[in-house]
Parts: C-alpha cells; sequence; structure tokens
C-alpha cells in the first residue's frame, strides 16, 4: 500500500478519505494519480472543485471529494498550511470524523486515539464474543468504547494499522485464517466455534427498483451531457434523464424533461438498456438517442467528446457510453465504490 511507510499527514488522510467506502485493491491506483495530480495539501487547496472531481472520478462517493477539498482550504487558510495535531481542530474540517482524526493523528503525531472501521469492528467483536454491530448506535458505543481501553500510548499507529490489517487480511468477514491469527489463543468466537457469528448482521435496507430514461443527444462529434443536482452526485455529468412513475411513457417523459432543460429532440429508442446500482436503488436505464433541433445556452448543459470529458462523469454516463459503443477509461468516469 503506497501510504504505508508514510508520516506525511496529507499523504495519510488522502488515503483514509479514499478508503472510505472503497477497497484497498479499487483506492490505490486513484491514490497515486490524485497525488501526481495534486503533491501537497496547497495544491488540492487551489484547485477548482471540477478538477477536483474529475481527478477523482470513477471512485465514487464524491462528497468525499468536495469536503477534502474544502477542508484543505480551511488548513491553508486558518493553519498555515499544517495538519492541526490537535483532536478537536482536526476533528471539526469538513468531512473528518471521529475514525478519520484517530487514524491521521495516531500515525502521524503518535496521539494515542484508538481507530474503529468494519475491520476492526470484526476483530474486537470475535476475540470479546461481542454481538455487536458497528452499524448500529449501541454496538458502535461498545465497540469503540472496547477500543479505547486498548490502544497503547507508545506507536498508536502501529497498533491501529495491525488491527485494521489483522481485519483486512486475516480475521475476514468469511472463512477467516484462524491457524494465522496472532490472538487465535484468546479469540472467544474460535474457542466456541463461533467464529462467523460474529459480529451481528446488521439489518440492511430494502432495495428499491427504479426505471429511468436518458437521451444520448449528438450535435457535432459532441454529447450533450446535464449536470447532476442533489447530495448524492452534485457536481457530476451525465446524459439528460428522468425517473420514471409506474406507467409512465419514456419518450413523453424525457422529451418533457428536455423542453424543461431548455433542449428540443426528435427520440428514438435504440433499444438498449443499462443496468446501474447506486446505495439501494436498482436502476434500469432506456437509453434513447436524440438529435437536437434547438438547445439553449443555459447553466449545467455542457456538450462533451465523450472519449475525452473535460469533466466528471457518472458511472451511469460512462455505461452508457458503452451500450453505444463508445468506450470511455475508467479513470474518466464516476462511480461508486465500498470500502
Amino acid at each position: 500500500m503506497p501510504w504505508r511507510g508514510t508520516r506525511d499527514p496529507y499523504r495519510v488522510w488522502v488515503s483514509e478519505v479514499m478508503l472510505q467506502q472503497t477497497q484497498v485493491a479499487t483506492a490505490t491506483p486513484f491514490y497515486q494519480r490524485f497525488l501526481e495530480r495534486f503533491p501537497t495539501l496547497e495544491s488540492l487547496a487551489r484547485a477548482g472543485e471540477p478538477a477536483v472531481l474529475a481527478a477523482w472520478s470513477g471512485l465514487g462517493y464524491y462528497r468525499r471529494a468536495r469536503h477534502l477539498r474544502e477542508a484543505a482550504r480551511i488548513v491553508v487558510r486558518d493553519h498555515g498550511g499544517r495538519v492541526p495535531d490537535d483532536a478537536r481542530a482536526f476533528g471539526a474540517l469538513p468531512g473528518v470524523g471521529r475514525y478519520t482524526t484517530a487514524a491521521v493523528l495516531s500515525i502521524c503525531f503518535d496521539r494515542p486515539l484508538a481507530v474503529l472501521d468494519g475491520n476492526v469492528a470484526r476483530v474486537l467483536s470475535r476475540v470479546h464474543a461481542l454481538r455487536a454491530s458497528v452499524r448500529q448506535p449501541r454496538g458502535a458505543r461498545a465497540l469503540w468504547a472496547l477500543a479505547d481501553t486498548l490502544v497503547p500510548m507508545r506507536d498508536p499507529g502501529d497498533w491501529n494499522q495491525a488491527l485494521m490489517e489483522l481485519g483486512a487480511v486475516v480475521c475476514t468477514p468469511r472463512a477467516p485464517r484462524c491457524d494465522r491469527c496472532p490472538l487465535r489463543a484468546h479469540c472467544r468466537a474460535r474457542a466456541n466455534g463461533r467464529v462467523e457469528d460474529y459480529p451481528a448482521p446488521a439489518p440492511r435496507r430494502a432495495r428499491v427498483a427504479v426505471r429511468r430514461a436518458v437521451a444520448w443527444i449528438e450535435r457535432g462529434g459532441r454529447v450533450l451531457v446535464a449536470r447532476r443536482r442533489g447530495a448524492l452526485l452534485e457536481g457530476l455529468w451525465e446524459p439528460p434523464g428522468v425517473d420514471l412513475e409506474r406507467g409512465t411513457d419514456a419518450r413523453t417523459a424525457l422529451a418533457a424533461e428536455l423542453k424543461r432543460l431548455g433542449v428540443r429532440a426528435r427520440l428514438a429508442p435504440t433499444g438498449r438498456r443499462v443496468r446501474h446500482a447506486i446505495t439501494y436503488r436498482d436502476l434500469v436505464v432506456e437509453v434513447w438517442r436524440g438529435s437536437a433541433s434547438a438547445a439553449k445556452r443555459v447553466p449545467g448543459l455542457a456538450w462533451i467528446d465523450a472519449r475525452r470529458p473535460a469533466v466528471a462523469l457518472t458511472a451511469l454516463a460512462r455505461k452508457a457510453i458503452a451500450a453505444l459503443g463508445d468506450g470511455v477509461p475508467p479513470t474518466q468516469a464516476g462511480g461508486g465504490g465500498g470500502r
């Protein structure tokens, strides 16, 4: 892992933000490219939001990138460009919670603060045979309290990284490698023969099926995209589209949405459907092709080269492009992820 072996708080901070909701193997190439683009906290603070989102594009959960950029600006403005080594000051930055505070400050400044992510929670739950889930408030409180009692005053960063590593590669959710575990002699779940019963599973939110239609409109070799609104995908771009209520005619609804955006186009079905999942929503997206007879120049609309977009695209936009036979490199399109 390229972030191991460094105590640079900016680099450790970037890695910890990327690893929220994202697997290590997925985050690693993004981490390297992001630091090539923004090698210092000051360079990130100077960057515009579109540039930061474009560099983050494909990693998903874009609120993380916005918070990281805004926090960098605050550190430059209020802390002389030095990452605060005080838990209260660092924890007050946008997007920085208890876990990120503990991870960065313990690794970089030897602050004896415990971390608790899914991997650490699983180790603690099994060793102590606690039917506690970190995804539920009561379970999280119990696990945080336990983690706080264990973190050492000396080399707390090494301790925290060791626990995270143990959960990631040995004490895995399924088929844990108990024979390789340095804590096997102390593990109550193993002694009871019930390792995989811990931690208690958290209730899952019911998934929702959503039908959507998007318009693929080309002009002069360029494709029309619209800027998404809303907390989840704010600032990302994809072909204009609309969610469809049950029984709604896709052509009519999509034409109405285009008219609202100031675009008049003739629409024809492509017969292509794209499946996409985001959080708890399972989307089936109909792709329509259109030729614009008129398009106003309004904020929130742009014409892009689909092969080399200058904006951050959603994962759905990339799939729509692929469905129509035009590939976009994975690093230039938006997506989602989970740690």
